[in-house]
């Protein structure tokens, strides 16, 4: 488990962009359960959309890609801390239900493959255990600078 001070060591992400908010079960090299509690306060509901506010798809996307970050820093010993893990690819996304204030976004990480510097991981998000998005992402890790 992580807590949101143990995820900031591994992602340089700060509110009101880091969208990852506890780490559930880690398993190097396999797997990662993380969640993203989803609040009416965040400041993109204001506009997405005001009289129905839905968490943006491209924000579930961007939480999916922090969690498979965390879990490549969780899964070699030669990187982890010093390094910074980018998005370097979304493949297969698709969007099943929307997320609303007061959800409970469930992040499922699975390890498919790395080769050099390359992550790539089938990625889910739920809700109440139904499906909300899904895609496979790839992350890129470079040294910060």
């Amino acid at each position: 488990m992580l807590n949101i001070q143990e995820i900031q060591e591994f992602l340089p992400h700060r509110y009101p962009f880091l969208l990852v908010d506890r780490v559930i079960d880690c398993k190097p090299r396999e797997s990662l359960l993380a969640v993203k509690n989803v609040t009416y306060n965040e400041p993109f509901f204001q506009g997405h959309f005001p009289h129905e506010p839905i968490f943006p798809g491209v924000l579930i996307m961007e939480a999916l890609a922090q969690a498979t970050g965390l879990l490549a820093s969780q899964s070699d010993d030669s990187l982890g801390k010093g390094m910074t893990y980018y998005l370097a690819g979304i493949d297969k996304a698709r969007f099943k239900r929307r997320v609303v204030p007061g959800d409970q976004l469930m992040l499922h990480i699975d390890y498919v493959k790395n080769k050099r510097n390359i992550w790539t991981f089938d990625c889910r998000a739920e809700v109440d255990e139904e499906m909300a998005a899904s895609a496979q992402i790839m992350c890129a890790a470079a040294v910060e600078s």
